[in-house]
């Protein structure tokens, strides 16, 4: 049997202050590697890689707290869920404003036609307007608000996930190893909530059952 982990206060105080210095000092170096030109000979796809993935990483995390919680019977784990979140949205941001700003040089026409005409950021910017719907709406207040409906809202997430996975698969021309590793992690994560993720079709297969 799994022996039960205990958090206590200053613990979580603790792994949240490193989780904020992380995520922020992480990107500061990266941003200020960029600008002091340490990042190779293609800084542009380095800051777009490092944004991209590093979203994924955490989004990734997020959804590793509840079977960590469930697992070794610590519902604590779950206040790391939402801040994991966020900085996946966080990164999510600066990986649109980095290809905004030094792809497309500010020309939002073009970031338009490119949404429209590149499936891969089609299904990149679908993640990024659902990332931006959960992020806004994750406050207490909110779910006090939404009531029942706040978490048919934020079950969007695993689409989000499945579309981040598509557009990371997409967006790579030759090596698919290590898109392919993160899609595994992805199933993994998918395959301990089968039971919720298959719910609402069972829901709907029994309707139609009861109409036939």
């Amino acid at each position: 049997m799994v022996s039960r982990i205990h958090f206590r206060p200053w613990q979580i105080l603790g792994l949240k202050l490193l989780i904020h210095s992380l995520c922020i000092g992480w990107a500061g170096i990266t941003y200020y590697q960029a600008v002091t030109d340490q990042l190779g000979g293609d800084p542009v796809k380095a800051i777009l890689h490092f944004t991209g993935i590093s979203a994924f990483n955490l989004l990734l995390m997020s959804l590793c707290m509840s079977p960590l919680a469930k697992y070794f019977r610590q519902a604590q784990f779950i206040r790391f869920r939402r801040l994991l979140g966020l900085y996946a949205f966080f990164y999510a941001v600066l990986h649109l404003l980095s290809y905004l700003l030094f792809e497309l040089q500010l020309e939002w026409g073009m970031l338009i036609s490119e949404i429209i005409k590149r499936p891969y950021i089609t299904v990149g910017m679908s993640a990024w307007l659902i990332l931006l719907a959960l992020s806004i709406t994750s406050t207490q207040a909110m779910q006090r608000k939404l009531g029942r409906r706040w978490q048919r809202l934020h079950n969007w997430i695993y689409l989000a996930a499945c579309l981040i996975a598509l557009h990371y698969i997409w967006s790579v021309k030759s090596d698919i190893v290590q898109p392919a590793l993160y899609i595994a992690m992805l199933a993994v994560l998918l395959g301990l909530r089968k039971d919720k993720l298959l719910k609402p079709l069972q829901g709907i297969w029994r309707k139609i059952s009861t109409r036939a």
